[in-house]
């Protein structure tokens, strides 16, 4: 198609973006490691710092280091989300950019998205529960409920081995920390998975969903 596709990757030190390729980008959570160890303590839904640091500011500063005054930032936000869509209408004036979501103009929805890619001769291979996909984003995103969590933990117990770890990390005050303090930690989340007991936190649980663009 001949468009130039960037991948940015946040680093530690300026200018705070690093650019990879599909061989060269991290695969392990490198760089989200790498920021929760300069901020001594993790992100959390009060505090969503993942969502700043390692995309906006990292994106942000690419452009703005090539020399771009203001631009597009085009968001794949639907139809069928009007609240998030309603938010990236609103104007900043702080911003630098003016996003567009083309895929809530056009009246695009779940079902249109899930037909689309029924025609492809390629995938994510993602699960697709009704249009949903709870693998999507970060696999154990802390935003997400937990059931989900729980469910994919038990489709790939091997993924909360990295939020395991994120987790026993000695903090600013030398103990290990948790993403959600309203409940368990994700080893105790993974030991119950394996043990076949489930965690029901009530609707108010999940936040939404793991909405990285807002």
């Amino acid at each position: 198609m001949g468009v130039e596709i960037v991948w940015l990757e946040w680093q530690r030190d300026a200018p705070k973006w690093r650019q990879v390729t599909y061989e060269t980008a991290s695969r392990n959570g490198e760089p989200f490691a790498e920021l929760m160890a300069t901020r001594s303590y993790l992100p959390n839904p009060v505090a969503r710092f993942c969502t700043a640091e390692l995309k906006i500011r990292a994106m942000q500063g690419y452009m703005g280091d090539h020399g771009f005054k203001g631009w597009v930032n085009v968001v794949g936000i639907r139809a069928d989300e009007p609240m998030r869509v309603a938010r990236m209408r609103k104007p900043n004036k702080n911003d630098r950019w003016e996003n567009a979501v083309p895929l809530a103009d056009a009246g695009v929805a779940k079902a249109d998205v899930s037909r689309w890619w029924a025609d492809r001769n390629f995938g994510l291979n993602l699960p697709n529960i009704k249009g949903t996909t709870p693998m999507g984003n970060c696999d154990l995103c802390f935003l997400k409920g937990a059931s989900t969590i729980s469910g994919i933990m038990a489709m790939r117990p091997e993924l909360a081995d990295w939020w395991i770890d994120q987790e026993a990390v000695p903090r600013g005050n030398g103990r290990g920390a948790f993403f959600r303090s309203d409940r368990p930690s994700y080893a105790t989340m993974l030991d119950a998975v394996e043990r076949q007991e489930a965690f029901d936190f009530g609707d108010t649980d999940a936040l939404g969903d793991c909405f990285c663009t807002d």
